[in-house]
């Protein structure tokens, strides 16, 4: 396994590749839900690339980029055990040199859900992608659903842009009692973790509610806000959400694809998950 740190290295690097490959962007900290998207790509693709990179774009000044969790040593190893080819690492000086001034700008499907709620977090997700695609130029990228939003955003923007590579959306990592694996889920203390499973019980209370013929999207949505609101450590309900997979539009009858997603604050943390009802 090779690290870079360079821009210039990295790209050096890439003109020895030969065949497809495979990317995955991630902010360190890995879990498991990394290391499958991290096989996915060994599978399919004679080289995997996985970058490292905190991104300060991303964050809001009430965010946590300061004490976001680092532990490079255990990516690295974790990493090594999964037979990753390539390790890019760069320093954000090394990302956004001085008087950078550059964004990807997306439309809609960033005013919405996390959007509104973190003013110019998905200009900072987009910007840095598409620097990231431009770097390495892989053939497929890949993504979890779990951010689901996310991969709505970089799929329209590969779209709009005619970007040459496949993104490719994998499903939700969970642990064993259903909580969507996160690297902010460490900030969790325990009484928290166990309050954390009302969100995957909420999603999975609206996909029972519609696979039993409920369409009405409102009524999905005031039973899910009913059942989180029984959970006194889920202090804030940022949103509650049954939109159109694709356009993220809240749906008023429930016609799949639907994305169901949510965000609660469970002590530190702002949790996030989804499940899609098609």
């Amino acid at each position: 396994m090779k690290v870079i740190e360079t821009i210039a290295g990295i790209r050096q690097l890439r003109q020895q590749l030969t065949g497809l490959v495979g990317f995955v962007p991630t902010m360190g900290y890995l879990h498991d839900g990394h290391l499958s998207l991290v096989k996915h790509a060994k599978a399919e693709n004679p080289s995997a690339v996985v970058s490292i990179f905190v991104n300060p774009t991303q964050f809001g000044p009430r965010e946590d980029l300061a004490s976001y969790p680092r532990d490079i040593p255990r990516d690295l190893s974790m990493l090594e055990q999964v037979k990753t080819d390539i390790v890019f690492m760069p320093q954000a000086t090394e990302m956004y040199p001085p008087r950078y001034s550059t964004w990807v700008d997306l439309e809609k499907v960033t005013e919405r859900l996390e959007g509104e709620s973190r003013l110019g977090h998905f200009r900072g997700v987009a910007t840095i992608v598409a620097k990231l695609f431009n770097i390495v130029q892989p053939t497929r990228a890949y993504f979890g659903q779990k951010d689901a939003q996310q991969c709505v955003v970089i799929k329209k923007m590969v779209a709009d842009l005619n970007m040459n590579l496949e993104v490719v959306v994998l499903p939700t990592v969970r642990e064993p009692d259903g909580l969507a694996m996160s690297s902010r889920n460490t900030y969790l203390k325990p009484d928290e973790r166990q309050a954390a499973l009302v969100l995957y019980r909420t999603l999975k209370l609206a996909q029972k509610l519609w696979s039993q013929g409920e369409k009405d999207a409102h009524r999905i949505r005031r039973a899910m806000i009913e059942l989180i609101e029984q959970e006194p450590l889920a202090e804030v309900i940022d949103y509650v959400s049954i939109a159109d997979a694709e356009t993220l539009e809240e749906l008023h009858e429930i016609t799949p694809p639907a994305l169901v997603s949510l965000a609660v604050k469970i002590g530190k943390p702002r949790l996030i998950d989804n499940i899609v009802l098609e």
